[in-house]
C-alpha cells in the first residue's frame, strides 16, 4: 500500500469530534447588556464564565465561529507540565521568589484540571497517565539527567529516568535514546472536556452565541460598548480569551501572541497486538526536539494520535498529511501502510518569553499565550480571570505585572516562522 492510499479517504476534521460534535448553530437575539462579555468560547472563556456566573454575574460568551471550534477541541488531549521555562531560567530573569511562584502555579494548574473535572462531573476520559519525554539523541538524554537533578534540588515533582536499554517498557520504538517519565501528567478527550464545560456554563445561565464576531470594544462610562456586527452590548467588564485565534480586535494583544499551527492525525483502529506494544503503559509522549512531536493512544487504546509541526508555513492539513505520516513512520516504521482516518490542525499561541500572560489592558481583561500547554493553563488562568473580574483576592496570579513582550516589526503575522522552523529542524538534526 502506498502512502497516498493510506490516507486518501481521511477526514480533515478532528478525530475527537466523532464522540463530541460541535453544537449546531443557534440563532437568537443578542442580549442588550451583561455584567461580563467574554470573547472566545474555548477553555479559557468557559472557565472564566463558570467562575463569574457562580459569583452572580450575568455572562455572555461570543465567538466568531462555532462554539469551541478552536484548539480546545483540536488539541492532543495531553495534560502536561504547564510552565515551559525551567526554574533556573526563570530565576535568572525574574529572581528566585517570583520564579518559584510561577513554577508552583504551573503545577497548581496541572492539579486544577482533575479538580475541575471531578467537581463538575465531566465525562472526558480523564486519566493520570504520566508523560514520557523521549530523548532524540544521547546528548538530549544527558540533558534529561540534568533536568531530573535540577527538579529534585528544587523540590519539584520527580522525573524518573528511563535508559535506552529499558525503553521498550515505555515505547515500542528504537528511534529514541532513552527518556524520562513525568508521573503527574495525564490525558483527556479534549472535545468531551469542552462539551462538559459548556454544559456547566449553560446550567449556570451563561449565554453563548456562535458566529458573533466582536468588531470593537469601546469605553462607555464606567463600562464598555461591545460592537457585534451592527449591534452592541453594554458590558460592565470584558475578557478577551482568543489565544491562538486572536485577530485585529485588540492590536495590542495581536502583537504579543504568535499563532502556530500544529498538525495531527488519527490512524484507523490498529490490530490489538500492534496497538498494545506502541505505548505499553498508555503514557502521553513528547520528544525533546525543538520542532517537537507528540503522540498518544486514543482513549480506547485502539488508534495512534500523532502530532507535530508538519509545515514551514500554514497549510491545509490534508496537504501536510504526507509529511506528518512520514514523521510517524520515523518513530514507528512498522506502521507503514496503516490507514489514517482523520487529519486536522489547530493554532496554539506562543509568546516571546514562553510564559502565559493574564492581566488588564485599557480596562479589558485578557488571558492567553499558553505555549502548547493549553489545557491546564487555560482552565487555570480562565478561572483566575473570572475571580479577578469578581474582585476576589484569589484571582491574583504570579504572572500579574509581568511585561507582555512584543518585538519590532511584529504585528500578528509571524513572518519569521518558516525560517525559524527550518533552522530548528536543521539544529535538531545536526546539533542534537
Amino acid at each position: 500500500m502506498t502512502h497516498s492510499s493510506a490516507f486518501s479517504s481521511s477526514l480533515s476534521t478532528p478525530f475527537w469530534l466523532e464522540e463530541a460534535p460541535l453544537r449546531a448553530a443557534e440563532l437568537a437575539a443578542l442580549p442588550k447588556a451583561a455584567d461580563l462579555v467574554i470573547v472566545g468560547s474555548g477553555y479559557t472563556g468557559l472557565a472564566a464564565a463558570i467562575e463569574a456566573a457562580r459569583g452572580g454575574m450575568s455572562v455572555v460568551v461570543l465567538d466568531r465561529g462555532p462554539i469551541g471550534a478552536g484548539c480546545s477541541t483540536r488539541n492532543g488531549g495531553q495534560v502536561g507540565s504547564s510552565i515551559k521555562p525551567e526554574l533556573g531560567k526563570l530565576t535568572a530573569l525574574h529572581g528566585a521568589d517570583l520564579a518559584k511562584r510561577i513554577r508552583d502555579e504551573g503545577y497548581a494548574a496541572l492539579a486544577n484540571v482533575q479538580d475541575m473535572i471531578t467537581a463538575n462531573g465531566i465525562d472526558c476520559d480523564w486519566r493520570k497517565t504520566g508523560r514520557y519525554l523521549a530523548a532524540h539523541s544521547p546528548k538530549q538524554y544527558e540533558g534529561l539527567e540534568r533536568l531530573a537533578e535540577a527538579r529534585r534540588r528544587a523540590g519539584e515533582p520527580d522525573l524518573v529516568l528511563v535508559p535506552r536499554s529499558e525503553q521498550l517498557h515505555e515505547l515500542g520504538s528504537d528511534r529514541y535514546f532513552g527518556g524520562a517519565v513525568s508521573q503527574d501528567t495525564g490525558a483527556v478527550q479534549p472535545a468531551k472536556l469542552h462539551a462538559g464545560l459548556l454544559r456547566v456554563a449553560e446550567e449556570l445561565g451563561v449565554t453563548l452565541q456562535d458566529r458573533r464576531e466582536v468588531t470593537g470594544i469601546k469605553r462607555d462610562g464606567p463600562g464598555f460598548s461591545v460592537a457585534v456586527g451592527n449591534a452592541t452590548i453594554a458590558a460592565r467588564q470584558v475578557l478577551i480569551a482568543t489565544n491562538g485565534y486572536s485577530g485585529p480586535l485588540s492590536p495590542w494583544l495581536q502583537r504579543r501572541v504568535i499563532p502556530i499551527g500544529s498538525y495531527m492525525l488519527a490512524t484507523d483502529p490498529l490490530p490489538p497486538g500492534v496497538a498494545a506494544k506502541l505505548i505499553p503503559n498508555g503514557r502521553m509522549v513528547v520528544d525533546t526536539r525543538r520542532v517537537v512531536i507528540y503522540f498518544r493512544m486514543s482513549p480506547d487504546g485502539q488508534r495512534l494520535i500523532f502530532g507535530g509541526r508538519a509545515a514551514l508555513t500554514e497549510a491545509d492539513p490534508m496537504r501536510t498529511l504526507p509529511r506528518l505520516y512520514q514523521m510517524m513512520l520515523d518513530v514507528f516504521p512498522h506502521l507503514a501502510g496503516t490507514r489514517v482516518s482523520h487529519a486536522w490542525n489547530g493554532f496554539v499561541a506562543y509568546t516571546f518569553d514562553h510564559l502565559p500572560h493574564t492581566g488588564v489592558q485599557d480596562g479589558v481583561h485578557y488571558a492567553m499565550g499558553y505555549c502548547g500547554s493549553g489545557i491546564s493553563l487555560s482552565l487555570f488562568y480562565g478561572m483566575r480571570a473570572g475571580q479577578k473580574i469578581l474582585g476576589r483576592a484569589e484571582g491574583a496570579t504570579a504572572l500579574d505585572g509581568l511585561q507582555f513582550q512584543t518585538r519590532p516589526l511584529y504585528y500578528g503575522t509571524p513572518w519569521f516562522l518558516s525560517a525559524s522552523v527550518a533552522w530548528y529542524r536543521f539544529a535538531d538534526r545536526f546539533f542534537a
